[in-house]
């Protein structure tokens, strides 16, 4: 009896504790075309924003190019975040760029203005509790 009472209670934390995480659907608009695969990376780390590559919790999805209208992140902890995007249209796994500029398509949430450079993490930060939408445009420069 006492072992199945541990396991309610466990149970029961399990539950409070996946009804506290957050949800996010990315809405992605303004592809140039479906070519390719669209990177997804949600960091809560300023200093690891916009690539992620610092962040080793950041939260990465891929998703082809034809599937990029709608991406959904589940199980996120709420907290404040940013989100870069890359439409790797050749499918190699970066941005390509051409004297610094990039040559594929690129957008940040909250859709900051770009001037030189990706935009500050706290020009794309958005709090994140509950269930919520970010609407992405891609950004091409050539």
């Amino acid at each position: 009896m006492a072992l199945i009472l541990a396991l309610a209670i466990l149970a029961g934390q399990g539950a409070a504790q996946a009804a506290d995480d957050a949800s996010l659907t990315v809405s992605v608009t303004g592809l140039r075309n479906i070519k390719g695969q669209v990177h997804v990376c949600l960091t809560a780390n300023a200093r690891a924003f916009p690539d992620c590559s610092k962040d080793p919790v950041a939260v990465k999805r891929s998703v082809r190019a034809n599937a990029a209208a709608s991406i959904s992140f589940t199980g996120i902890t709420p907290g404040t975040y940013a989100l870069s995007l890359i439409h790797d249209e050749n499918g190699n796994g970066k941005l390509d760029t051409s004297l610094a500029i990039p040559r594929e398509g690129f957008g940040f949430s909250r859709n900051p203005k770009i001037a030189f450079g990706p935009p500050k993490f706290a020009s794309a930060a958005f709090v994140l509790s509950g269930e919520a939408t970010q609407t992405v445009r891609m950004k091409y420069m050539l």
